[in-house]
């Protein structure tokens, strides 16, 4: 791992990643038109935290998804078991889903970097377990814990190889609250199997709309792994279904797929709030939606 930068560094490279942004931008155009995507829409269990995860999953196999996103600290965390995850895994495949990302619950430093490792390790020990593909942080604000907190991940990084985990970084706020900031930790790391995480609701959502997705996408070329499809609306409400907010999804996906996101997971993470049987609804028109425009850009 490179060493992190200070402050006053990452703040420069900041506006620096906001200048390649408009030479990656130039070359999106160009390149327009390039290769048909090849992503898997799924969805996280996240709108159905306050069911049981088991009717979630139900839920997710009845509205047509074939992948599912861990998204609940009661399926995978800092305090689960390999045993507890396995089962977890076997309940999403007896639903015929795949587990392309699980949200990284309870990984931090704040006591030390070897606790910080010793948690991590433990977390790709049960996506091993649970058939997780992506282990999925959402980084750190505070800058004391800023480089330990990478240090840990590019110390776990090789392990995660081995076990057939990726790890990867989402826009979360703080000092990770952009696709261009997320990118910069990446290169810092500078591992195979780590990379961003997009979600451009919350691009919009901790920039309090200063910062629009559609330009802050060009600056990820070459590092996204995969999405969460979230979207925003003002003021800073990210509970609703994808297509009904602010984000430009079609223009987004456009500009990742110009940017070299050719293939990989699409997972719904948030919809509007209701009852089963209105979280089901809306997750059905979450799928129509992204279905759309994926034929559109193929």
């Amino acid at each position: 791992m490179k060493n992190l930068p200070s402050r006053r560094e990452f703040l420069a490279g900041a506006t620096a990643a906001a200048a390649l942004a408009v030479t990656s931008k130039a070359r999106g155009e160009e390149t327009a038109g390039g290769q048909s995507p090849d992503w898997r829409i799924g969805i996280y269990t996240r709108p159905w935290n306050e069911f049981d995860y088991r009717e979630a999953l139900d839920d997710i196999a009845e509205a047509g998804y074939e992948h599912v996103g861990i998204m609940s600290g009661a399926m995978l965390s800092a305090d689960t078991t390999v045993e507890e995850a396995a089962a977890v895994g076997e309940e999403c495949r007896e639903r015929g889903l795949s587990i392309p990302s699980a949200y990284a619950f309870g990984y931090t430093v704040q006591d030390s970097l070897e606790s910080g490792i010793t948690i991590l390790r433990r977390m790709i020990d049960c996506c091993e377990a649970a058939g997780v593909e992506d282990l999925l942080m959402g980084g750190t604000g505070n800058f004391r814990h800023h480089t330990p907190y990478y240090e840990g991940i590019a110390e776990c990084c090789p392990y995660a190889y081995e076990k057939g985990v990726s790890i990867s970084l989402k826009p979360h706020g703080g000092f990770n609250a952009s696709g261009q900031q997320c990118r910069m930790i990446a290169e810092q790391i500078d591992e195979p199997n780590f990379g961003v995480w997009y979600d451009p609701g919350n691009v919009f959502f901790y920039s309090y709309t200063g910062l629009d997705p559609v330009d802050d996408a060009p600056t990820v070329d070459g590092s996204v792994v995969g999405m969460s499809v979230k979207d925003y609306e003002h003021p800073r409400d990210v509970a609703l279904t994808p297509g009904t907010g602010m984000v430009d999804f079609p223009e987004v996906l456009r500009i990742l797929r110009d940017g070299g996101f050719t293939s990989g997971p699409l997972v719904v993470e948030t919809l509007k709030p209701g009852s089963r049987e209105e979280l089901l609804a809306e997750a059905i028109q979450a799928r129509e939606y992204l279905e759309g425009i994926i034929a559109e850009l193929a």
